[in-house]
């Protein structure tokens, strides 16, 4: 299996990289930038737009082909209510959460579609299902993202294509617990946990999964 992993530098893209890794599949890690030499083939990439996702996709196929697309890029931000929420703010969570799936998961279709099998998995966030207030932007763009996966779901279920989303609450990795050094650790979910689902997810053994909504929460 050759895996196409965006995110791939954060905390739970690392761990997302290292659970395929362990499956002997060829992993092609997605970042801006990579300070240092990982054990897997790395893209450098601006997924915020077309052109970018376009030459991911491309330099990913000189790789081989790709039979699972794992979207881990994402990002969280807001603080204040709608009335106060400026335009660059609502606009940067749009772009980071929704667009860039968009564009990823569009490029990455045309192969997949060709080959006639794939896997589509999407991050989204537990605030797709349970809006946070003062931060609207995050859960809309996390809950637009999931109705995208159910579109893409729905449009390629004859064709050997599976999408699904992943809802994870808060993520037990260094940036979040530097953000809430106050809060109780373990009850945040483990990066690793939800690196397991996403390899299961990306297996012949979930072929009849498609458009689900799989939460993994932890005890938070």
């Amino acid at each position: 299996m050759s895996v196409l992993i965006t995110g791939a530098s954060g905390g739970l893209g690392e761990a997302v990289c290292s659970a395929f890794l362990d499956t002997g599949a060829n992993v092609i890690g997605v970042a801006r930038s990579w300070p240092q030499a990982m054990p897997f083939t790395t893209l450098s990439a601006d997924l915020t737009t077309p052109e970018g996702c376009n030459a991911m996709v491309k330099q990913a196929l000189e790789h081989g082909s790709i039979d699972a697309l794992v979207h881990v890029v994402g990002a969280f931000a807001g603080g204040k209510p709608v009335a106060d929420t400026d335009d660059e703010s609502w606009n940067g969570m749009m772009s980071l959460n929704l667009n860039a799936a968009f564009y990823a998961i569009r490029a990455a279709l045309k192969p997949m579609i060709a080959a006639g099998r794939g896997r589509i998995i999407a991050i989204a966030s537990r605030a797709a299902l349970e809006p946070m207030p003062n931060f609207a932007g995050y859960s809309v763009s996390k809950a637009a993202l999931v109705a995208l996966i159910k579109n893409v779901a729905a449009e390629v279920m004859e064709q050997g294509i599976t999408a699904n989303a992943v809802l994870p609450s808060i993520i037990d990795t260094a940036v979040n617990r530097k953000a809430m050094p106050k809060a109780d650790f373990s009850k945040w979910v483990k990066p690793e946990s939800i690196a397991k689902l996403l390899v299961w997810l990306a297996s012949d053994q979930a072929a009849d999964v498609s458009g689900a909504v799989i939460p993994i929460y932890g005890r938070a």
